[in-house]
């Protein structure tokens, strides 16, 4: 009777105990059925419309990667405004975010990702590029980035498309083919009508490719490819006129990192698009990465800018990060800020920067840990899907 009355009573703590939502746990949000309930020492904080959260009592949570750093007074954002809201209001075309076709199981992030006040814009990170595309010679596969286009439509936001010819990630029958000139030359621009092609006239608006992703060297010599060593420097004109052929309405740009601020690497990239816009090659625009450091971010951006769009065309920042050394600390929080703030400025004051696109919304999600050890919380939402300092300078930057 002993053991019965012991196991009765911990039926009757069962449903308390499940009620307790455990730190960090999702404890409310639209159609959210779990517990609402934070355990001893927790409150359920509203993140956004979709999702509310177990935090410590009167703290904020920073991290990346796997540090994380959890002080009582460690900031965190008070700005109301959505950033792809600001960005319009600015005057600019979207805030975006890139993603990732494995994020999309994690229903709190796919429940901010959706939000058309934050983002207008979603580019795929990998699925459209051409291991995921033509990973065998002349057989093509579109589901993951069909998948983040569906999604995309469903919330009435564009997709980037990113990205047709690039050095890397080519599966081995491109990169170690040893084809002639001429062929590779049909196979890349059978690849790029295809891909592109697959896309055209989408209900949800597709507002521009990255066609060709990573020409240079830091020194502005031409990178290293198959592309560059077979086909030479013409790779590039060629592979445009195959992404305008296959979709006259797409934007059509040049993307690449280290062209921020000016330099050699961005002198490199001024010529060519000067070159090709003197030849009538179709550019419309170019991308500007940003994988910036927190603290060492260029004083030239703005100048930088201006001297791309006196070509006659567009420019967008459109994989920004700007990653600290970990751990996390209030003073790098609040050095992130400005220097979000100051990207976003440089871009707000020159009309043909049409806008900007982080490289994923959440630490949670980010490449830097992985690919640059020690370092990491480079986004404006953290590892928890909580806002960070990073979220007001964005907004202060579409805004002043």
């Amino acid at each position: 009777m002993a053991r019965l009355a012991a196991f009765a009573s911990l039926l009757v703590l069962i449903p308390f105990a499940a009620t307790q939502v455990a730190e960090w746990g999702q404890c409310g949000g639209m159609g959210w059925s779990g517990g609402t309930a934070c355990a001893a020492g927790l409150e359920c904080v509203v993140l956004n419309p979709y999702y509310s959260q177990c935090l410590p009592a009167s703290s904020t949570t920073s991290g990346g990667g796997s540090t994380t750093t959890t002080t009582t007074s460690a900031p965190s954002s008070t700005a109301t405004t959505g950033l792809n809201v600001a960005a319009k209001a600015a005057g600019k075309l979207y805030f975006g975010t890139a993603t990732d076709n494995p994020e999309l199981s994690d229903t709190p992030y796919v429940s901010i990702l959706s939000e058309t006040s934050e983002f207008g814009i979603i580019t795929p990170g990998n699925s459209m590029k051409w291991d995921a595309t033509e990973p065998s010679r002349g057989t093509f596969s579109f589901s993951g980035g069909d998948q983040i286009v569906s999604l995309a439509k469903k919330n009435g936001q564009m997709v980037r498309g990113h990205t047709t010819v690039w050095h890397s990630q080519l599966p081995s029958w491109v990169s170690s083919g040893n084809f002639d000139n001429a062929t590779l030359i049909s196979i890349m621009q059978n690849h790029v009508t295809n891909v592109i092609s697959h896309y055209k006239g989408e209900i949800c608006k597709y507002y521009a490719w990255d066609v060709c992703n990573e020409v240079f060297n830091d020194d502005g010599t031409w990178r290293q490819s198959v592309f560059s060593d077979t086909i030479g420097p013409a790779f590039v004109p060629l592979a445009f006129q195959a992404a305008r052929a296959a979709d006259p309405d797409a934007k059509l740009y040049i993307n690449d990192y280290n062209i921020d601020g000016t330099g050699a690497k961005s002198t490199a990239m001024y010529n060519l698009v000067k070159s090709m816009k003197e030849q009538g090659i179709p550019v419309d625009g170019i991308g500007i990465q940003g994988h910036l450091i927190v603290g060492a971010v260029p004083t030239t951006i703005q100048q930088n800018i201006e001297q791309f769009t006196s070509l006659g065309v567009e420019v967008a920042f459109t994989e920004l990060d700007i990653r600290m050394t970990l751990p996390v600390t209030d003073a790098l929080l609040q050095q992130q800020k400005t220097d979000y703030q100051n990207v976003i400025s440089a871009c707000n004051a020159v009309e043909k920067c049409i806008g900007v696109t982080v490289w994923d919304y959440t630490d949670k999600h980010s490449w830097i840990p992985s690919t640059f050890p020690g370092q990491g919380a480079a986004l404006p939402w953290d590892e928890n899907l909580a806002k960070k300092p990073a979220y007001d300078g964005i907004v202060n930057g579409w805004t002043q």
